[in-house]
């Protein structure tokens, strides 16, 4: 059999790293001791690159709804919902989200990248055009490439550049989709998202914002940035994910749109994907309730981030973006990076690394995700860890 060349230019890439002897895209944990600690190569290690925000992936109530619904229910749901039927506990998860959101209605997909895919690529076809920002995750260009529409970006978190680009739409600005993220997952980074609100009121265009990142750590209740800034009700399509604050998989919608539930004939990822199992749906229910209630999580959250935020800034590192769950180290050079992520490894700190080119900018970084669950010990350790690295910084 021929070998394939886009598999060998891959796998030359992976034998650098081998190389090295540095993997850090294929690290095993070979066992959860807590939300926040795992065994690695036999050695106990302080989790940094999980975004289990919240903590709640070992939270009592969430495990035991999971396991009476397993048990109610079975395993799966062998299909779609389109071909193979809602399981009672879908549409009632589709209701909590639109409840906690206020909004109209909500659609649940199965994970968070299908629910960028799903959404995007049934609002938007070909001869339509959607603006999105310059450091769009991977999942709102795929969505794009599929719905076949003309995109347009613009500058990271450029309000004023979206508009110019908007005015030279002419009266097609009124029909545009424009995506953004309210918070950005590599540097942690914040969207003006009072600045993007105003730009689709002035054209009358359409705005989705990926939430996926400030659900549960931003906002009244854990709603987001868009809530924090005001302009939730700005915002026509809300998308998020349950695999960060929610602690376990799968993503949603929510919307005031009349029409949200008419997207599920019209969504290829939502029509031909397996829907979710009733623990994930169950689980999912409870994680939301605990999340809407959990102020002292978010406070907890906060302060841990400050923590780590002040720790690395203290020892001279530059950081992407002020004090948030995401705490990203840019490093800029990839073999140093590579480096120093198996430095912190071998001390005991799991990080994730990241490399161009899915950093902005063309640099290597170090991303840290904070939980409300790290105890200030464990930030300090991950802070000392970072101080032992004694290569260059940056």
């Amino acid at each position: 059999m021929r070998e394939n060349p886009r598999l060998q230019a891959v796998q030359a890439v992976r034998q650098e790293l081998a190389t090295l002897g540095i993997d850090p895209f294929g690290v095993q944990i070979d066992r959860i001791l807590s939300p926040t600690e795992g065994l690695i190569h036999g050695r106990r290690t302080i989790l940094a690159g999980t975004n289990n925000y919240l903590g709640l992936t070992f939270d009592p109530g969430t495990i035991a709804a999971a396991r009476d619904a397993l048990e109610a229910a079975g395993t799966g749901t062998t299909g779609s919902r389109m071909a193979n039927g809602s399981y009672a506990g879908h549409r009632e998860l589709e209701v909590d989200l639109a409840a906690f959101y206020g909004k109209r209605d909500a659609i649940v997909f199965s994970t968070g990248y299908q629910a960028n895919l799903g959404m995007i690529s049934a609002l938007v076809g070909t001869g339509d055009v959607v603006m999105i920002d310059a450091d769009s995750h991977a999942s709102i260009y795929d969505g794009c490439r599929l719905s076949g529409a003309n995109v347009i970006r613009f500058r990271h978190n450029d309000a004023a550049d979206l508009a110019k680009r908007m005015r030279r739409l002419g009266d097609d600005a009124a029909n545009a989709l424009i995506v953004v993220e309210g918070v950005y997952s590599m540097l942690g980074d914040r969207a003006p998202l009072r600045d993007f609100a105003r730009v689709k009121q002035e054209f009358g265009a359409t705005l989705m914002v990926d939430e996926a990142h400030s659900m549960g750590v931003l906002g009244s209740k854990g709603r987001g940035l868009a809530d924090e800034q005001g302009v939730l009700a700005d915002v026509d399509y809300v998308v998020g994910t349950f695999s960060k604050s929610l602690g376990n998989t799968g993503g949603f919608c929510v919307s005031d749109s009349p029409n949200l539930d008419v997207l599920r004939y019209a969504s290829r990822p939502y029509v031909f994907t397996a829907s979710l199992p009733p623990a994930t749906i169950a689980a999912t229910r409870q994680a939301l309730r605990t999340l809407a209630a959990a102020d002292d999580l978010r406070l907890r959250l906060q302060n841990n981030a400050e923590r780590l935020h002040a720790g690395l800034g203290a020892l001279g590192f530059r950081l992407g973006a002020p004090a948030n769950a995401v705490v990203a180290v840019l490093v800029g050079d990839k073999l140093e990076a590579l480096r120093f992520w198996d430095h912190l490894l071998k001390h005991g700190v799991y990080v994730n690394l990241m490399v161009p080119p899915a950093t902005p900018g063309g640099e290597s970084l170090l991303r840290c995700s904070v939980s409300a669950a790290h105890t200030p010990g464990q930030i300090d350790a991950i802070c000392a860890a970072f101080a032992s690295w004694t290569g260059a910084k940056a």
